[in-house]
């Protein structure tokens, strides 16, 4: 039997400002990547959102990334290896604590925005965010995509392959940039269709036509997006329908 891990980015409001619908979210989410101040979130919006993913039995994951609040973590930023593995190691610590306080703990890592396509290639920066990693709890997975430079630099931590149904693929297997056109897909059901071939088939269409091998155990559905929360529920619904389990990997 199939089983695909869906993970979403939760807690990305600030303040007063609320982005996507986290609680109706983790409704439908196996995994959620809770930001850790860094690109958004709060502490009182990430106790928040800690409490109701142990309320509903969703795993919780630290969304580490570059200090870009104004950015929203997805500005290109050139930071010292030791000063990002502190950084990294201070956002992992932070939503551990407060999820702990709620009956829950932080499973596993996920970088976010500029730092998650830049640990893809960029080999000494992976190693900033895995030596976090280790510091913290080498017990952590790192989720990433196949292929990424974080495989190397993190060989003796457990490495998990993710893959996005809303976003382009490159013919390598990389993300297509936000700054090119189509690089999210908003067609729901070309999302739906792309989400149940990643999860059965374990390959992906690229921008050019030819297919890619993704071999992932997790599935991205961005909470941000118009409709975020429909989409989400179409995916897992459609997952189920073709015998996938949706389960958590941490």
């Amino acid at each position: 039997m199939a089983v695909i891990d869906i993970n979403a980015d939760l807690g990305e409001g600030f303040g007063i400002w609320r982005l996507g619908d986290d609680a109706a979210l983790l409704e439908v989410v196996t995994s959620a990547n809770v930001a850790c101040g860094f690109h958004a979130g709060d502490p009182l919006t990430m106790r928040r959102v800690c409490a109701d993913a142990v309320a509903r039995g969703v795993t919780i994951g630290a969304q580490v990334s570059y200090r870009d609040l104004a950015g929203f973590g997805r500005r290109a930023m050139d930071v010292a290896p030791a000063e990002l593995t502190a950084e990294v190691l201070y956002q992992i610590a932070a939503l551990d604590g407060v999820a702990r306080t709620e009956g829950g703990r932080v499973a596993y890592v996920k970088p976010h925005g500029a730092l998650y396509n830049r640990v893809v290639g960029d080999a000494e920066q992976a190693r900033a965010v895995a030596d976090a990693v280790r510091a913290y709890d080498p017990a952590l997975p790192l989720l990433t995509l196949p292929g990424s430079a974080v495989y190397e630099a993190a060989k003796d931590l457990t490495v998990v392959a993710e893959c996005f149904a809303d976003r382009a693929y490159t013919p390598e297997g990389r993300l297509v940039s936000r700054r090119e056109p189509g690089a999210v897909v908003h067609d729901p059901d070309a999302v739906v269709e792309r989400a149940v071939r990643m999860a059965t088939d374990g390959t992906v269409v690229a921008v050019d036509g030819s297919v890619v091998r993704l071999d992932a155990r997790s599935i991205c559905v961005h909470g941000d997006t118009p409709g975020a929360v429909e989409l989400a529920r179409a995916v897992r619904s459609a997952l189920e329908a073709a015998g996938v389990t949706p389960r958590p990997f941490a």
